[in-house]
């Protein structure tokens, strides 16, 4: 390598942006792809002199980082960032210069990018984190990183040193969000701030080493237009949702984990009008309402002291703060009571989400749910409930290969005696698998809903056409 030799400049540190902040800034150019010779000469180096330049490079800023946590002050999470940052910039000065003869100026500014995001952003995961086009992050221990993209798992190549460098990073981020991953906490669930969210385990409960997972949002949320591109409904199915939401129509949106669920609900909160009062609630938050009056509510567990917070008990209160639509972000314990009830009693047009496999499995589902310090509510008064609350049920899934699709909308249409009855309106068909790609074709059954009449009436969209229910294949591109 080089031996040239530079005054450090602190401006990259001031460059760069803190934790939570979706890109640092490109102010250095990294590690060069083709590291010069150790004699200067400007020759391309042998792989294992190119892997020594890495592990040296590594080994270097490990060594760096522990000596710069050593002397950043007791108070240090007190500071504004400004000072902070300027006091890693001046220690970081200092400790370069004992490297000045090994490292040249890319391998210095790519040592301080690393020490910047393992003190300031996600350690080795700020490269991940940066990536616009990585979903998900899932660790499974210091040595096994896997991501999501474009609905697709594969392995990356970013590792930990160890155990204990995963924990610390896991800490730092609960710590930031106010909460305590410990030995009495092993598992936590937090909203980062750039609104992803992360769900840590420790070992124990975790057998192969702590468990790190990021369900990151992107930069903007995924619209309608994003959802058609992707294919993943057809114009006339997002039409006619589109017609329900603004016509006040209450809609579940049902299907597993990691379906889709809150991308849809989040997209089709763009139809609710701007005049309307919205109540959000949930667990961790992850909706992104546009409208100007939206009241976020957010449940607390039981920490630290504090009574917790439950979700139903944020419904209940929710029915007092005078909303026009109340949407939950999840559905999945005894608020489910309180959400029928809301439907029912006057906030039409609410909307939630629910975990089930199928949309006559909804119903089984918030059945369960109810039991849960729900009372003795006979079965019959449960399910009429139900069937006058919910109008719409949506089903979507993850297809093979990653693809998120609605796979069915279904109308409620009432009760056959003790017998929730619906019809399903459009379906999408898997037909076969191409390229490990499940396809298939989207289709109208040629049912007309009951809801159009209403739907008609409160100008909430233009169904009157009699071809627009006819059985037909429908086509995912805009006509």
């Amino acid at each position: 390598m080089s031996t040239s030799t530079r005054r450090f400049d602190p401006s990259f540190v001031y460059a760069t942006t803190p934790i939570g902040s979706p890109v640092l800034s490109p102010v250095t150019p990294g590690i060069d792809k083709h590291p010069r010779s150790r004699n200067g000469a400007g020759e391309s180096t042998h792989p294992s002199e190119l892997n020594e330049c890495f592990d040296l490079i590594s080994n270097l800023s490990n060594k760096l980082c522990q000596q710069l946590r050593a002397k950043l002050p007791a108070n240090a999470v007190e500071l504004a960032p400004e000072v902070l940052r300027s006091h890693v910039a001046v220690n970081l000065e200092m400790l370069l210069r004992e490297f000045d003869d090994v490292l040249d100026d890319d391998d210095q500014q790519a040592v301080i990018r690393m020490i910047l995001d393992e003190v300031y952003a996600f350690g080795p995961l700020s490269g991940l984190m940066r990536d616009s086009e990585v979903s998900d992050i899932l660790v499974n221990g210091p040595f096994q990183v896997f991501v999501e993209k474009n609905g697709r798992l594969e392995t990356s190549d970013v590792t930990f040193n160890n155990a204990p460098q995963l924990v610390q990073l896991m800490e730092r981020m609960v710590n930031q969000a106010g909460r305590i991953l410990d030995a009495s906490h092993p598992m936590v669930d937090v909203r980062l701030p750039d609104g992803s969210r992360m769900n840590a385990i420790l070992n124990p409960p975790a057998i192969n080493g702590p468990l790190l997972s990021i369900r990151r949002f992107g930069s903007r949320p995924l619209t309608v237009d994003d959802l058609l591109k992707r294919e993943s409904l057809t114009p006339e199915m997002l039409e006619f949702l589109a017609g329900a939401v603004r016509g006040h129509l209450n809609i579940v949106i049902s299907g597993g984990a990691g379906s889709g669920k809150t991308t849809l609900l989040n997209a089709l909160s763009r139809y609710i009008r701007s005049t309307e009062r919205i109540a959000t609630i949930e667990d961790t938050a992850e909706l992104d309402l546009q409208q100007p009056h939206v009241v976020k509510m957010e449940a607390r567990a039981d920490r630290d002291g504090y009574c917790p917070i439950t979700m139903r008990e944020l419904v209940k209160n929710a029915l007092r703060v005078r909303p026009d639509r109340i949407i939950i972000g999840e559905c999945r314990g005894a608020e489910a009571l309180e959400m029928l009830q809301a439907m029912n009693t006057g906030h039409e047009g609410s909307m939630t989400t629910v975990h089930a496999n199928s949309p006559r499995e909804v119903f089984s589902r918030i059945e369960l749910m109810t039991s849960i310090d729900g009372g003795n509510i006979p079965l019959w008064a449960l399910r009429k409930q139900m069937a006058t609350s919910i109008n719409l049920v949506v089903q979507v899934a993850r297809q093979l290969g990653g693809q998120r699709k609605v796979v069915c909308i279904s109308e409620v249409t009432g009760m056959e005696g003790e017998i929730i009855s619906m019809h399903d309106i459009f379906q999408f068909e898997a037909t076969g698998v191409e390229n490990d790609v499940m396809v298939g074709n989207f289709w109208a059954t040629g049912i007309r809903p009951i809801c159009v009449e209403r739907l008609m009436t409160s100008d909430a969209g233009i169904f009157a056409a009699p071809n627009f229910f006819k059985p037909r294949q429908l086509s995912t591109q805009k006509t």
